[in-house]
């Protein structure tokens, strides 16, 4: 089994040939199996420190709340990647409250941040990922802001969309009003709106629940301007 488990987390590591075998004894026997439904809350880093999870399969959302209760998504954790940030509370450098959510029903492997702790702080090889992918997330959460605070709304819809339609190789997205929001970082009622008039101009077609996307052409367009 634990030898099994080794050959899943390599794929995830790229330190683990740099391990001592007493370290991959260690990962592989603390290393934990779980799974969330769409839509579970996995993490708040004031009240728990999961642990550095592994996506197995689905998505994690990670994203920052309001005191009104306005979520900004800033970004996401696919399948075959790691969440360094769920196990934050052993990063002092990590300062400020992330969320994490299931976007989709996911299988992640669990390892706990004690163990991952004390790798970190012996291994030289394991300490340069926590902080490669820290700056990698860094960018992500710098781009997010980026487009929220000097986008406008209409090019930043469009740019959603199609990196959407990108990922998912559909041109129908089967996504709410209110989920765009949370991604997008806007409000329900922006979102609607905005949505309106791109159907107007016959850019996309609305549905319950989706969004399909009609002309790409003038959304890459809108994205580029």
């Amino acid at each position: 089994m634990e030898k099994e488990k080794g050959g899943q987390l390599k794929d995830f590591f790229p330190f683990w040939e740099k391990l001592t075998a007493a370290e991959m004894e260690s990962i592989c026997r603390s290393a934990a199996e779980m799974t969330y439904s769409r839509g579970s809350f996995i993490h708040k880093a004031s009240e728990d420190c999961v642990g550095v999870i592994l996506v197995q399969a689905g998505a994690l959302r990670v994203y920052i709340q309001s005191e009104d209760g306005r979520d900004i998504t800033l970004f996401r954790i696919e399948e075959g990647e790691a969440c360094i940030l769920s196990a934050s509370c052993f990063m002092q450098e990590i300062t400020f409250e992330i969320l994490i959510d299931a976007e989709e029903d996911s299988r992640v492997t669990v390892i706990p941040t004690a163990v991952f702790k004390k790798l970190s702080d012996e291994n030289i090889y394991v300490e340069n990922f926590v902080y490669k992918q820290t700056t990698e997330r860094f960018s992500d959460v710098m781009w997010t802001m980026q487009q929220i605070l000097f986008m406008s709304f209409d090019r930043r819809l469009a740019v959603f969309l199609i990196d959407e339609s990108a990922k998912t190789g559909k041109d129908t997205l089967t996504m709410t009003h209110d989920q765009i929001a949370k991604y997008t970082g806007s409000a329900r009622e922006v979102v609607s709106r905005m949505l309106k008039y791109f159907e107007n101009e016959d850019i996309v077609e609305l549905g319950r629940g989706r969004v399909r996307l009609k002309d790409k052409k003038r959304l890459k367009e809108l994205a580029r301007q």
